[in-house]
């Protein structure tokens, strides 16, 4: 399943990269919050990392960086989650995200549900064995496996829809 997308690359001097990086980095400490209100809703619907997705994806690489470096500091500062001590593992997944997200939507040229779900399962696999080497504990490195399936899955389904929503914009 796949349609057609308005895909951009903004670089850092243009004045809408750090617009619509606003924009999202907004939503990444709204979403974070609603999920809060469940009992261990970070860790099942994985809400820091929605809005760097559909940043990256559709506006670009230095969107998606700013959002996805500035959403969890921002969010640790204003509201002290994430924790300090997991932080580091979740700037490396929300940057790889990023990554992973705007040369997808490069090497596709369009909005696809394959294109999201190897996105997904790339910084979700990178960061899995980034966070294993920096903690040492499997068990923790293997959390958003074991618990944030229903996150992932809001990523793929809800950023495919999302971003064919946006695509007038």
């Amino acid at each position: 399943m796949s349609t057609t997308a308005k895909l951009y690359s903004f670089n850092l001097s243009n004045t809408k990269t750090y617009l619509f990086a606003t924009i999202f980095i907004v939503g990444n400490l709204l979403l974070p919050q609603l999920a809060h209100l469940i009992p261990q809703g970070g860790f099942i619907f994985l809400p820091i990392y929605f809005f760097t997705l559909i940043a990256a994806y559709k506006y670009g690489i230095y969107v998606g960086l700013l959002t996805a470096v500035l959403s969890p500091l921002a969010n640790h500062l204003l509201f002290g989650m994430p924790p300090a001590a997991v932080l580091p593992a979740i700037l490396v997944k929300s940057v790889t995200l990023a990554i992973v997200a705007a040369w997808a939507a490069k090497h596709f040229g369009k909005v696809s549900l394959i294109g999201i779900l190897l996105t997904i399962t790339a910084y979700q696999l990178i960061g899995t064995g980034i966070e294993w080497a920096m903690t040492q504990n499997f068990t923790l490195a293997v959390q958003d496996f074991r618990l944030g399936i229903p996150g992932m899955l809001l990523q793929l389904f809800g950023g495919y829809f999302l971003l064919k929503a946006i695509d007038k914009l």
